[in-house]
Parts: C-alpha cells; sequence; structure tokens
C-alpha cells in the first residue's frame, strides 16, 4: 500500500513535471489521476483528495477557485522544501 507521504510526494512530481508553478494551474480533480484506487488501500481515491487538501494548508500548493473548480499550482516560495521531497521519495528526480 502506498503511505501518506509517497502520495503528497507523487502528486508535487505530477505538478512539478507539468510546470504548474504560481500563475500555471490545473484543475484540482486532475490531482487523481496516475493513481490506481486498488494501489491505495482503504479510502482509496478519497486518499489522494486529503492529501492535496493538505499540501494546500501547509501552504506548498496555492489554491485558485474559479467558477468552473479549484485550481491548484505549485508555490514558488516553497520551491526547495517541494524539491526536497520529491528527492526523498524519487530519488531519480535530482
Amino acid at each position: 500500500m502506498i503511505t501518506d507521504e509517497h502520495i503528497k510526494a507523487a502528486i508535487l512530481l505530477k505538478l512539478y513535471k507539468r510546470g504548474n508553478w504560481g500563475g500555471n494551474h490545473t484543475a484540482f480533480d486532475n490531482l487523481k489521476k496516475g493513481f490506481k484506487a486498488k494501489e491505495l488501500g482503504k479510502g482509496g481515491l478519497k486518499r489522494v483528495d486529503d492529501m492535496g487538501k493538505w499540501l494546500i494548508r501547509e501552504g506548498l500548493l496555492l489554491a485558485k477557485p474559479t467558477h468552473y473548480g479549484l485550481q491548484v499550482s505549485l508555490n514558488p516560495r516553497q520551491s526547495q522544501a517541494i524539491r526536497t521531497i520529491i528527492s526523498r521519495f524519487f530519488p531519480e528526480f535530482e
């Protein structure tokens, strides 16, 4: 089963690879793409939503509410912390 910390790192890596920093954002619902519910165990894809909300509360993700849904991007002010989290779970990142 994938841990919560691994889910957080995978979300950050996905946005990092897409270049979603600051004003370049993506839909919050897109965070779930690429995860398999079976691998996530109990709670399934809801765990990805919960980890996404946690990242917003911690300030690693910026949230932008729009009339068509919540948009998120990486917080450029937290770039060092984001890179550290990603490299801890994905050593090939650096």
